[in-house]
């Protein structure tokens, strides 16, 4: 067999081994992501504390970036993690023996530059791996071979790929590409600062009013556009230095709010071209390309950044798991003191009505003046205090938060590469450039992912399912054993709930696992031959593994009504809760999901400011 990697036996399902102590990452070599793995500590082994100056409820990598930079400030700061391992969604485990999967998010490209540079993250051990070409979308024809669309950071040979489908719209790409660059410049200062606290801005003294309005700076910055970011053609000819967002502001409302299969039309007439872009419109959300508003979905994938290259995506090396460890050893390396298997119970709170701490599981009580909570703001304001204490409103916008998830994660271990019929391996069976990309299947036409949404909105699995294929071996060889490749499937559309109320049980995953298989199998004959074993998480694993609710990779979906001003909830936007000295630092703030830091960083910010008054 042709790359078999001597994994003797096939399991359809495989299952991580559990019973790893609770550990103090202070001062100690982190060994993260591996079922049962201990932390190798070069020193004493720490106790957890009875009093911090804050507590941090989960160790998702917001939440290590919110540590890491309130030790770094010279608050004394614990992170208390449930799971065995560090990370939240962003972990590294061992779900077949010899294979290590990024077991929830796969890629690294959103992660605010600030946070890479500022926390050292390369000295504490973090390596990307920048893919190039970065997407592949081959295609089910009935002509020989079959044809497929690469796309890379070639602009010219991008062009080339895209005239075998249409010379216009290769000619019109590098056009589109320059105008999104324009509307993501725009939107960037926003990421890093908290919501403008608009009730602020009317309130207190004149000093207070106007310390209020040092907020809008990141908005006003949000209105100027370099002239180098490029726009659509009507305008680029006379652009001057600075122009203002206004002068754009009638075509980025459109792509903020229309529908990304309208905007892609106004742009281009190809459907596999059109197809393949609009997957990063609708990743994790329960969307349509159809959809109102799914184009700044697609905005939001397309915001970060490596190596100062915008929009590219990347691998970590290691593993997802090494990211979030680079962030724990930066944040211990200050003096946080991070647990895992410390479950929170229930938040501590004084007569005032101020969070004073948590308590954990076993009866454990610690105390702190701050607590910030990575948990989603379900978790956090519905589960970790009784909503009495919280104002009526709130409790009923945070109930009514849209937490629809599409997605199903699979995770294959597989002894050869897939060999694509549109592009065929190689007869040594070494990695070709489309095996690091992003390979998107059942991607030949907008109209396919909008049939899948619809079935999954009456219940049933998409019987042709969005599939995004991932190759991480192919560019981190030690993530697999010799000959033998990890394989991460992000697949959508799934419902949270079956229709009927069918379980997501073992027999339903199952089923619809296979139907993924089936669908590989046409594009890369031989596919389910080669593998090993597999790992299924359906909406509902995700909320139990993760503590994502409803599925939701995004803790909340992205739609305009539920960003900036109104995540969580409209007047809580600034991480602030209505609890004084409680905190929401994950993906349920603004900006919202992905491995991004930016909730962490900003939280944290505005935390510190709070703690200097105290």
């Amino acid at each position: 067999m042709a790359g078999h990697c001597g994994v003797m036996a096939a399991r359809p399902w495989a299952r991580l081994g559990m019973g790893c102590h609770s550990h103090w990452l202070q001062g100690c070599r982190l060994s993260l992501g591996l079922p049962g793995a201990r932390l190798a500590h070069t020193g004493a082994v720490g106790r957890l504390q009875r009093e911090y100056d804050a507590v941090v409820i989960g160790a998702g990598h917001n939440g290590l970036v919110a540590a890491a930079y309130l030790q770094r400030a010279g608050v004394r700061t614990a992170v208390l993690e449930k799971r065995h391992v560090l990370g939240g969604a962003a972990v590294t485990e061992e779900i077949v023996p010899g294979f290590k999967f990024s077991r929830a998010s796969y890629l690294l490209s959103l992660l605010r530059p600030q946070i890479y540079t500022e926390l050292e993250l390369q000295r504490h051990g973090l390596r990307v791996l920048p893919r190039d070409p970065y997407s592949f979308t081959p295609l089910l024809e009935d002509r020989s071979p079959p044809r497929s669309l690469l796309l890379g950071h070639n602009m010219a040979q991008t062009q080339q790929q895209i005239a075998q489908f249409s010379q216009k719209d290769a000619q019109a790409y590098p056009e589109y590409e320059a105008f999104m660059g324009g509307l993501v410049s725009a939107l960037d200062p926003l990421l890093d600062a908290p919501p403008v606290d608009t009730a602020a801005l009317g309130k207190g003294s004149l000093l207070q009013r106007l310390s209020a309005l040092r907020a809008l700076q990141p908005l006003l910055r949000a209105g100027t556009i370099p002239m180098d970011t490029g726009l659509c053609r009507s305008h680029t000819a006379s652009a001057p230095s600075g122009l203002a967002l206004g002068k754009q502001l009638p075509h980025y409302y459109e792509v903020l709010t229309a529908p990304i299969s309208k905007i892609l039309d106004q742009w281009f007439e190809s459907e596999p071209l059109k197809a393949t872009l609009a997957t990063d419109a609708v990743i994790g959300a329960m969307a349509s390309p159809h959809t109102p508003g799914s184009g700044y979905v697609l905005l939001h994938h397309v915001m970060g950044e490596l190596e100062g290259q915008r929009g590219a995506w990347g691998y970590v090396a290691g593993g997802m798991g090494a990211l979030s460890q680079a962030i724990a050893h930066a944040a211990a390396a200050q003096g946080a003191h991070i647990f895992a298997e410390k479950a929170v119970c229930h938040l501590l709170l004084g007569r005032d009505g101020r969070a004073q701490g948590v308590a954990l599981q076993d009866g454990t009580e610690v105390r702190s003046k701050l607590v910030l909570s990575n948990a989603s703001p379900q978790i956090t304001f519905l589960e970790l205090m009784p909503q009495e204490q919280l104002p009526k409103s709130f409790v009923q916008r945070i109930q009514q938060v849209d937490t629809r998830s599409p997605v199903t994660k699979i995770n294959v271990a597989v002894d050869r590469l897939p060999s694509f019929l549109a592009a065929p391996n190689t007869h040594n069976g070494q990695p070709l450039p489309h095996h690091q990309c992003s390979i998107h299947l059942n991607c030949e036409g907008t109209h396919l992912l909008h049939q899948a949404f619809t079935e999954a909105t009456h219940g049933h699995p998409s019987s042709r399912p969005m599939i995004e294929l991932c190759i991480p071996s192919a560019l981190d060889p030690g993530l697999a054993p010799p000959g033998c490749h990890v394989v991460s499937l992000f697949t959508q559309y799934t419902p949270s709930v079956l229709a009927g109320g069918q379980p997501w049980d073992e027999q339903a995953r199952n089923a619809y696992a296979d139907t993924v298989f089936d669908c590989i199998e046409a594009y890369a004959p031989g596919f389910k031959a080669s593998v090993i074993g597999r790992d299924i998480l359906t909406p509902p694993d995700l909320e139990r593994i993760f503590g994502l609710p409803g599925g939701n990779i995004f803790h909340g979906g992205m739609s305009l009504d539920q960003l900036y001003f109104a995540r969580p909830a409209p007047s809580y936007s600034g991480y602030r809760s209505p609890v004084p000295g409680l905190y929401l630092c994950g993906s349920g703030a603004h900006p919202g999901g992905g491995v991004m830091g930016a909730a962490g960083r900003n939280a944290a910010q505005v935390a510190l400011e709070d703690f200097r008054r105290l």
